[in-house]
């Protein structure tokens, strides 16, 4: 199993913890070592991302069962919600970390062109997708290994996840 390297480490926003709270870039290593990581582009006033997520969840779930605990998933939540206040409250209940409100999460928006259409007067109309959607990231570099159009796919968007390939264990 690879581990994620200092430069997929070092291609990762600042990142809060599900309660808010800033994390150390030092403590990252430590919570991705042997995970497969994901961004999770969505928004709790989004009936697509709310019904999607007990399918997210389900499938995180059930990959911790893959053989040599190599279907570890952690997803980063990207936001598209209004406020820290719906932010927090929608990572704590699904456990994630997630990329802070505003500028940081609108950077990572653009850099992988997806985001609500409501953000569309801020972010411009050149996107790929809306929410929801999932970009499944590599340990070598923090590129893309994946995109999972759940906006237009639904749940089956998760089928296309490459859970065989090594190089998305971090």
């Amino acid at each position: 199993m690879m581990a994620a390297t200092s430069k997929a480490i070092q291609s990762l926003p600042a990142l809060n913890r599900p309660d808010g709270t800033a994390m150390s870039p030092d403590s990252l290593p430590g919570k991705l070592l042997g995970k497969r990581v994901a961004l999770y582009f969505a928004a709790g006033w989004c009936p697509m991302c709310t019904s999607f997520e007990p399918s997210l969840m389900a499938f995180i779930e059930k990959s911790k069962s893959i053989s040599g605990g190599i279907g570890d998933i952690e997803v980063i939540y990207v936001p598209s919600d209004k406020s820290v206040d719906d932010i927090v409250r929608r990572t704590l209940a699904m456990g994630m970390m997630s990329v802070p409100f505003g500028e940081n999460a609108d950077a990572i928006k653009s850099q992988y062109k997806i985001w609500a259409g409501i953000e569309s007067s801020r972010l411009g109309s050149d996107r790929r997708s809306g929410v929801p959607s999932l970009v499944v990231l590599d340990s070598i570099d923090g590129n893309e290994l994946a995109f999972l159009p759940t906006e237009s796919m639904g749940a089956k968007a998760l089928q296309l996840w490459p859970l065989e390939d090594t190089n998305g264990v971090w």
